[in-house]
């Protein structure tokens, strides 16, 4: 825990001001049943009026001290708890952002969704409640033992037979209550892993008529939490009968013990009352430290699971960047001998003995069959892996000797899954270069063919995407997504098969601009179709992890079989369509 105290230092006083309010509460709590007891003891049985107005005013002074202190003690613990979980929200969100892929595929997106928002949520929770009650509970349990004690030790006698008795409850409580709310937060990550993927893909639901089987699979796992939720909430349902049950038999045992006492003319009547408000306060506080202690065993729970987020180790830092201030300046792209696997222990590789040079202004093709490990080949060249074996050069440089920074500004990437934010088409733009004018993403627009669309739309560049840009169609989004690559100004560009849902007169466009506005930038364009790569300074073949072909288009039509085998059965098909 002592790597959340960076989140205290800043509130310290929110703290710390907080509790003492609250403790200022519990001593005027502690002091009433004692002025009640002396209103009735001298007050009440003299029939002095004047001393029950005296003490009266005094305690009506005391309540309000009481009610000022509450909202003090109330607001401060609010700040304090809102401020800190707010400051542990932005340290894990930046956490996350600095996971590379291989971080991300080790946990669930649905997962890091709940610990960012519901296991954070828990978090600030127990700690306000914590604020609230860190005093004041224990406070008042041992300021009223304490008057109970001076008042009448025959009587205080019962409330220590019942103590220990709550204490073991509490403690099976927590004992119980943790693992089956650990379990808990894991079925909400589930669910809600399975509510993102079908809301992000409801229109491939919809096109499948498989509305039915998703509400099935979500009725299992909505089911399964229900009766997860319910198992730990068992504990929390058992917990208050319990300790009324107790305090009821306690408070019982006290009046007809106090009765006897006050018969046989040994205590007063005022004494009994303030007696029994002490045991009634003993018994609420150690219920209220029960509610602590079991939103504190939720909140652990959640608190393992921060710190499974917050403490995962990066496998891509820049920590043995030996030229962190480089920047990538001419774009030439180097692979000598690289080896890839997604698999830790080096088994399954998904690329072998890839050996290349890509000089800077060529554009290099990158053909073959699914899952011959293309996006793979230059997902390693911005370092969103690392590879298994060899190494990448970016100008002579091995890639890990670069700044993440350095080596990412100098690249622009267009996914092989197009991604657009929320927002305005131009702030999407925008991310290629923040501080372009208009008429400059208007230029880079039109030579991604994408402004003579966007100029269509009724609002232009000011059109909201919605979320994910699903108010235009893939092609346009294709569009939009090289745009703002190009706006980045990259020295080397990937183009991961971005053109596949363009027709090809409109690729043919877009592959021209590549030869003026990015002469000098060195291409790698993943495609299936040749077109899209037969003018290609250099096309690399890859078939199972492996180079089966490289050269120009003409070269491998003469020495490439599989090369071969791809280009006439695409030029067959294009004669009978």
């Amino acid at each position: 825990m002592r790597q959340y105290g960076k989140y205290v230092k800043p509130y310290l006083s929110s703290f710390i001001i907080g509790p003492c309010l609250m403790l200022t509460e519990v001593f005027g709590e502690i002091l009433l049943p004692k002025m009640m007891s002396l209103i009735i003891n001298t007050g009440v049985a003299n029939h002095d009026s004047g001393y029950v107005i005296r003490m009266g005013l005094v305690m009506v002074g005391v309540v309000i001290v009481m009610a000022v202190s509450g909202i003090g003690g109330a607001y401060f613990s609010a700040k304090a708890s809102i401020s800190f979980t707010s400051d542990l929200r932005k340290d894990l969100f930046a956490k996350v952002q600095q996971f590379s892929f291989k971080n991300i595929d080790n946990f669930s997106t649905g997962s890091l969704v709940t610990r960012l928002t519901n296991d954070v949520q828990q978090v600030q929770q127990v700690m306000m409640m914590g604020l609230r009650l860190a005093l004041r509970a224990p406070g008042m349990l041992v300021g009223a033992l304490i008057m109970a004690f001076i008042m009448n030790r025959n009587l205080a006698v019962i409330i220590f037979i019942v103590i220990p008795v709550l204490a073991g409850v509490i403690a099976f409580i927590m004992m119980t209550a943790y693992p089956r709310f650990g379990v808990m937060q894991t079925k909400l990550d589930s669910m809600n892993s399975g509510i993102q993927e079908a809301l992000t893909n409801v229109r491939v639901i919809k096109s499948f008529v498989r509305e039915d089987y998703e509400k099935e699979k979500f009725r299992k796992a909505n089911e399964d939490l229900q009766s997860t939720s319910l198992r730990a909430m068992n504990i929390v349902i058992a917990t208050m009968p319990v300790m009324m049950l107790a305090m009821n038999v306690t408070t019982l045992a006290v009046v007809w013990y106090g009765g006897n006492l006050i018969i046989g003319g040994r205590m007063q009547v005022g004494d009994l009352t303030a007696f029994t408000t002490y045991i009634v306060q003993i018994l609420m506080s150690l219920m209220m430290l029960s509610m602590v202690f079991l939103q504190s065993a939720r909140a652990m729970a959640s608190v393992k699971r921060i710190n499974e987020v917050m403490k995962s180790e990066i496998d891509l830092t820049d920590n043995n960047a030996k030229q962190r201030e480089q920047t990538v300046k001419e774009g030439r792209v180097e692979f000598r001998d690289v080896s890839f696997s997604y698999d830790e222990s080096g088994a399954g590789p998904v690329l072998e003995n890839i050996s290349f040079v890509a000089e800077p202004g060529q554009t290099i093709g990158i053909i073959g069959a699914t899952g011959s490990g293309k996006t793979s080949l230059v997902q390693l060249i911005p370092r969103l892996y690392d590879v298994t074996g060899g190494e990448v050069l970016v100008d002579g440089i091995n890639v890990k000797e670069y700044s993440l920074r350095h080596l990412r500004d100098g690249v622009g990437m267009v996914l092989q899954k197009n991604v657009l934010f929320s927002g305005t088409i131009e702030e999407n733009l925008r991310w290629g270069d923040g501080n372009a004018s208009v008429d400059e993403i208007r230029q880079i627009a039109d030579a991604a063919q994408a402004d003579g669309f966007v100029i269509a739309l009724p609002e232009g560049y000011d059109t909201d995407m919605g979320q994910g840009g699903v108010n235009v169609s893939g092609g346009q989004k294709q569009r939009l997504c090289i745009a703002r690559a190009l706006l980045k100004r990259p020295k080397i560009l990937i183009l991961d098969d971005s053109t596949s849902a363009v027709d090809t007169a409109t690729e043919a466009k877009i592959r021209e601009c590549f030869s003026t506005t990015l002469k000098d930038t060195t291409k790698f364009i993943i495609a299936q179709r040749i077109s899209s790569v037969e003018r290609a300074d250099k096309i690399v073949v890859l078939d199972d992890g492996r180079i089966i072909g490289m050269g120009t288009h003409e070269e491998l039509l003469d020495s490439c079989e599989a090369y071969q085998e791809i280009y006439y059965s695409q030029r067959e098909k294009e004669v009978t369509a």
